[in-house]
């Protein structure tokens, strides 16, 4: 079980400072981040690309760091249902019903993950940026969905589905 905190401990700090670095952005170079370029870790905002000033990057730490605390026991539960996924289904075992309790509880932790992402992302839009960033934001997101849409329909109508990079 210690284990397993220290695991979820680890991940949690990973992806918090992961976080803030990205929303502290690139030193003069462009940064693609996980999800290519123009996309924000997840958050919903590509805080990288909004220029935030050094006084706007301390808010975003802070905010971060404060849902820290919120985010602890989401990260344990996604650890100790995963290794009870991984106990039931050892040695080839598997039994439906147990594995569809642990979906089920898996989607409801992941769904609180979003909910929660989201609120931050939230936070940071109406407390942090500025109306032009926002407005920035909005554009970025609005391309999100286009491309997520082209992909959509890519997959739709039977063609590759897999990006390309100029996307």
């Amino acid at each position: 079980m210690k284990k397993y905190l220290a695991v979820s401990l680890m991940a949690l700090l990973l992806c918090g400072g992961a976080l803030v670095a990205n929303a502290q952005g690139p030193e003069g170079g462009s940064q693609k981040g996980w999800g290519g370029p123009g996309h924000g870790m997840g958050m919903g905002l590509a805080l990288h690309e909004l220029n935030l000033t050094d006084a706007q990057k301390a808010q975003v730490k802070e905010i971060m760091q404060a849902n820290r605390a919120n985010m602890k026991p989401l990260f344990i539960q996604m650890q100790q249902n995963r290794a009870a996924l991984l106990a039931a289904t050892a040695n080839g075992q598997y039994e439906e019903s147990k594995i569809q309790a642990l979906a089920l509880q898996a989607g409801q932790l992941h769904a609180a993950m979003i909910a929660n992402r989201e609120k931050v992302a939230h936070q940071i839009y109406t407390q942090v940026l500025t109306t032009d960033q926002q407005a920035q934001a909005e554009q970025l997101r609005t391309q999100q969905i286009n491309r997520i849409n082209q992909h959509i329909q890519k997959i739709g109508n039977g063609t590759n589905a897999s990006p390309s990079p100029a996307q």
